[in-house]
C-alpha cells in the first residue's frame, strides 16, 4: 500500500508540474504577464539566438517524439515501473518546456502587429480558441489517460491497465489529430507576429508534423486495419468533408 500511495502521489506532483507549465505556456506564447515571454527581455546576435532557439525545439521534439515510440518504451520499461512511463513522460516533456522557456532568445522585429481592430480582435480570439481547443481535444481522447493519472488511479486500485480503445468520435471524424491542428492554431494565431514567433511557431509545427507521421504508423501496427480506413476517410490537420 505504501508503493501505491507513493505511486499515485507521484503521478498526481506530475500532472500539476504539467498544468503549471502548459499555464506558463500560453503566457510564453502570448507575451502575456508572465516573468519572460516569446518577446520579452534583451536580443543579442541575430545568428546566436537563431542557434539557441532552434535546439531548444530539437531538444523538445527529440523528447517528445523518441519517448513516445514503442521501442523507446519497452526498453525503459525495464527501468521504471509501467505504472510511471506515461507519468515519467510528461515530467520530462515538461521540463523539456520548461527549459526552452528559460534559455528562448527574443527576436522581437515585427512581421506583422496590426492595429487593434477587427483583424488584431480576430488573431486574438483565434489564439484562445486553440489554447480553449487544446484542452478540449485531451478529454475526446482521454484527458486523464493521457497525461499518466489513469495509470497511477488504477495501479493504486490494484487494478491492470488496459489501453484506451480507439474510436471516432466528435472531432476526430473531421480531422485524425485535432489535439494537434488546435495547438497549430494557438501557435500562429498571434496579433504580433515576430521573428522570434514564427521561428517558434515553424519549429514546433515541423515538431507535430513529424511526430504526428511517426504516431500514425505505431497506430497503424496497433489498430491494423481500422486505423488505416479510417486514415484514408478523414484528413489529418485540415478539416474537409469526408471522402468516400
Amino acid at each position: 500500500m505504501t508503493k501505491r500511495v507513493a505511486v499515485l502521489l507521484f503521478g498526481v506532483g506530475i500532472y500539476c508540474v504539467f498544468l503549471i507549465t502548459v499555464g506558463y505556456g500560453v503566457g510564453f506564447v502570448g507575451n502575456l504577464n508572465v516573468w519572460k515571454s516569446i518577446d520579452s527581455g534583451s536580443p543579442g546576435p541575430f545568428s546566436l539566438a537563431i542557434a539557441v532557439d532552434l535546439l531548444l525545439i530539437a531538444v523538445f521534439g527529440l523528447q517528445h517524439s523518441v519517448m513516445a515510440r514503442p521501442s523507446f518504451k519497452a526498453r525503459w520499461l525495464n527501468v521504471i515501473p509501467p505504472s510511471l512511463e506515461r507519468s515519467v513522460y510528461v515530467l520530462c516533456a515538461s521540463l523539456s518546456l520548461l527549459l526552452l522557456f528559460w534559455q528562448w532568445q527574443p527576436l522581437p522585429r515585427d512581421l506583422w502587429h496590426p492595429a487593434p481592430g477587427p483583424v488584431h480582435s480576430l488573431l486574438l480570439a483565434l489564439f484562445w480558441f486553440g489554447w480553449l481547443d487544446v484542452v478540449y481535444s485531451t478529454f475526446l481522447v482521454n484527458h486523464f489517460d493521457l497525461f499518466g493519472l489513469r495509470h497511477v488511479f488504477l495501479y493504486f486500485r490494484d487494478i491492470e491497465y488496459t489501453p484506451v480503445p480507439f474510436k471516432q468520435s466528435l472531432l476526430y471524424r473531421y480531422v485524425r489529430h485535432p489535439l494537434m491542428l488546435a495547438f497549430l492554431v494557438a501557435f500562429w494565431a498571434t496579433p504580433r507576429m515576430t521573428v522570434g514567433h514564427f521561428v517558434f511557431a515553424m519549429g514546433m509545427t515541423v515538431v507535430i508534423v513529424i511526430g504526428t507521421i511517426l504516431e500514425e504508423r505505431d497506430l497503424l501496427s496497433l489498430h491494423g486495419s481500422a486505423y488505416a480506413r479510417y486514415r484514408k476517410s478523414v484528413s489529418m490537420f485540415i478539416p474537409v468533408p469526408r471522402r468516400k
